[in-house]
C-alpha cells in the first residue's frame, strides 16, 4: 500500500490530542489525529470524563490564538479565587482558610473551569472547520519506524502514513513512548480519586476550595449553574479501599459524606451525575521526544489533581513545540528542534511534578503531628506576601 504525506500525525485524541490537532491546522500545518476510542461527547453517555478542567491564563492565551476560545468561553466558569482549607482536626473542623485571589496578580481571573467531556464535543465541532486537519475516532496507531527524515505510521484501518513529526498524546501508558524506548519514573500513592458534578445552595463565587485533611485533597471546581442551581466540579482523593467503600453507598449517604467532607462551605451538595473513578500517580518520561517523534501530556507527565497544574502543564508543551515549528517550519520534526523542545520543557515539568508530588503527600497525612505542621506552613505561606505572590505566579505559569 502506499503511504500518504502528512506534516503531524497525532496519535491520541483526548483533550490534549485536539488542542493539538486544532493548533498546528490553524498554523497551516495538514494534520491526522488518530484515537483507539472515539470521544465521549454527552454528559449523560457511559463513559463522560466528568472531570473539568480549570484552564490557566497561559492556556487561555493559546486558544485564542488558535480560535477557539470564543467557542469555548460561553460554557465556562471563572475562577476568580482560590481557598484551600485545612481540616486536618480531630473531627475534621476548618482550623484554616486562606484565600488566595487573583485580583493581587493582575484584572484577570486565574482561569476558567469547563467540563471534559464538553471539551472534547466543542474541538471536535471545530475540527469540522479546519480544511487540512483530519480527525479519526476509532483508529489506532499500531507500528512507528522513525527515520532521520520521517516517521512512517501505520493505523489499524491498514493505512500507512509518512510524517515529518509524530506526537504521541497517548496517555500515561503511552505506546508511542514505549516504541521510542523511553523509560519513566512513576510514583504510586494507593490514591483513587472520584470525579463527579454537584449542585448546592450556596453559591460558589467563583471561588474553587480545595479541602485537606487526610487521604488527599477535596476539590471543589466552579461550574456554569445547572438547572438553576449553583453547580461544582468535584475531585475526591482518598486511599483505594475509602473509594470503592465511597463509590458503593446509597446516593444519600455519599451526599452527607460528601458534604461533610466540604466543611459545609457550599452547604448540603447534590449529586447530579455519575461518578467515574481514576488512579492516582506522577509520572514523567525521562525525555520529550526521539527521533522525529515529540512527547506530550501524559505520554511525557502525569501528576496528581492538584492546583490546576496537569492539563495546563500539557498546554504548556502544545505552546512551545508550536512556537518552534511556526518559527521554522520547514524545520518540522528535526533533531535540532526536537532537542529545543525537550530542553524547553523538560526542566520545568521535573520541578513542577516534584513539587505536586510533595503537596499531595502532604495532603494525605494523618499523624497529628504532621497535619499540624501542614497547618501552620499553610498559614506561614499566606501571611508573608511576597511568598505568597511569588508561589501564585509559579502556580499560574507567569513570568
Amino acid at each position: 500500500m502506499t503511504r500518504q504525506n502528512i506534516d503531524i500525525l497525532i496519535s491520541g485524541g483526548g483533550v490534549a490530542g485536539l488542542a493539538a490537532a486544532i493548533a498546528f491546522g490553524q498554523a497551516g500545518f495538514s494534520v491526522l489525529c488518530v484515537d483507539p476510542s472515539p470521544p465521549v461527547t454527552l454528559r449523560e453517555a457511559t463513559g463522560a470524563d466528568m472531570r473539568s478542567t480549570a484552564f490557566l491564563m497561559p492556556s487561555i492565551e493559546l486558544f485564542q490564538e488558535i480560535g477557539l476560545w470564543d467557542r469555548l468561553s460561553p460554557y465556562s466558569a471563572a475562577l476568580q479565587i482560590m481557598r484551600i482549607i485545612d481540616a486536618g482536626g480531630a473531627a475534621g473542623e476548618v482550623r484554616q482558610s486562606r484565600e488566595f485571589d487573583a485580583s493581587d496578580l493582575s484584572e484577570n481571573p486565574f482561569g476558567y473551569n469547563l467540563p471534559n467531556w464538553l471539551l472534547r464535543r466543542e474541538m471536535m465541532a471545530h475540527i469540522v472547520d479546519l480544511p487540512d486537519v483530519t480527525f479519526l475516532p476509532g483508529v489506532a496507531t499500531t507500528q512507528l519506524i522513525t527515520r532521520q527524515t520521517e516517521a512512517l505510521v501505520a493505523l489499524s484501518d491498514g493505512s500507512k502514513w509518512r510524517a515529518r513529526l509524530m506526537i504521541g498524546a497517548d496517555g500515561r501508558n503511552s505506546a508511542t513512548r514505549q516504541a521510542l524506548e523511553i523509560p519513566v519514573k512513576t510514583m504510586r500513592y494507593g490514591q483513587k480519586a472520584l470525579a463527579f458534578t454537584t449542585t448546592h445552595p450556596i453559591p460558589h463565587q467563583d471561588v474553587s476550595t480545595e479541602v485537606h485533611r487526610s487521604g488527599g485533597p477535596f476539590t471543589m471546581v466552579p461550574l456554569p449553574d445547572q438547572e438553576g442551581l449553583p453547580s461544582s466540579a468535584v475531585i475526591w482523593m482518598e486511599g483505594g479501599a475509602e473509594v470503592a467503600r465511597l463509590a458503593a453507598l446509597p446516593v444519600q449517604e455519599f451526599e452527607a459524606e460528601m458534604s461533610q467532607r466540604a466543611c459545609h462551605v457550599l452547604g448540603p451538595m447534590k449529586r447530579n451525575s455519575q461518578l467515574t473513578i481514576w488512579p492516582i500517580i506522577s509520572q514523567i518520561a525521562a525525555r520529550m521526544s526521539g527521533q522525529r517523534t515529540a512527547l506530550m501530556a501524559e505520554a511525557a507527565h502525569v501528576v496528581p489533581p492538584i492546583g490546576a497544574q496537569g492539563l495546563n502543564m500539557s498546554l504548556a508543551d502544545l505552546a512551545s513545540l508550536r512556537e518552534l515549528a511556526m518559527v521554522a517550519p520547514s524545520d518540522l520534526g528535526s533533531e535540532q528542534m526536537l532537542e529545543q523542545y525537550h530542553k524547553s520543557r523538560h526542566g520545568d515539568i521535573q520541578t513542577r511534578v516534584a513539587g505536586i508530588d510533595t503537596l499531595n503527600r502532604a495532603s494525605m497525612v494523618g499523624a497529628p503531628i504532621l497535619r499540624d505542621m501542614r497547618a501552620h506552613a499553610l498559614g506561614a505561606l499566606y501571611s508573608f506576601a511576597p511568598l505568597r505572590k511569588a508561589m501564585m505566579k509559579a502556580g499560574l505559569g507567569l513570568r
